[in-house]
């Protein structure tokens, strides 16, 4: 796939099963990430990786989560199996550092490029994926089930794993609809 077509075409892949990305595929998808814009080399973020029991122990961290947060019994349950929705999840959280040059908003916007180059890697791969956020994104308790500090942010959770379906591309938007000169 060339970089044109990668870019014109990527979409989510919100059906996705076995298998996981292989140990390579895994190392091209986490060093695309690392290849991000990253002013003043910080190194804003973590990748934290679930597959197999690493799936049970991010159900068990939403549980968690949505139990704190009153969450009904439904939801609760439904909760334990988000992570299954793929083989494997990769949460991306900001390692927020104070720089006199450098402000979180930066940090946390470096930290969305590694999200979406990975995305784009494991569709460049014939993977699919699929960026999540959602409550659980902003939940300290999900914060501190990952060993994350009060004050990283997650940007998403993504989803990776083989297409269990063909989606259709989507119709492209033009991007001059969004374009404005100054």
């Amino acid at each position: 796939m060339d970089a044109s077509e990668l870019l014109l075409t990527r979409q989510s892949t919100p059906r996705l099963t076995q298998p996981a990305p292989s140990e390579s595929q895994l190392d091209f998808i986490l060093n695309a990430g690392a290849r991000v814009p990253d002013h003043g080399a910080l190194t804003p973020w973590e990748f934290i990786i679930a597959t197999g029991d690493g799936l049970n122990k991010l159900g068990d961290i939403f549980v968690k989560a949505a139990t704190a947060n009153g969450a009904e019994e439904a939801f609760i349950a439904k909760a334990k199996n988000m992570p299954h929705r793929a083989p494997m999840v990769i949460t991306i959280a900001t390692k927020n550092q104070q720089h006199p040059k450098v402000p979180l908003l930066e940090q946390q916007l470096a930290a969305g490029c590694a999200t979406m180059a990975m995305q784009q890697a494991a569709f460049s791969l014939g993977l699919g994926a699929v960026w999540r956020t959602g409550d659980f994104a902003f939940s300290a308790v999900v914060n501190e089930g990952l060993g994350l500090a009060e004050d990283e942010q997650i940007v998403g959770f993504l989803y990776v794993g083989t297409p269990a379906v063909n989606a259709p591309v989507k119709p492209l938007k033009p991007g001059r609809q969004f374009a404005r000169f100054l």
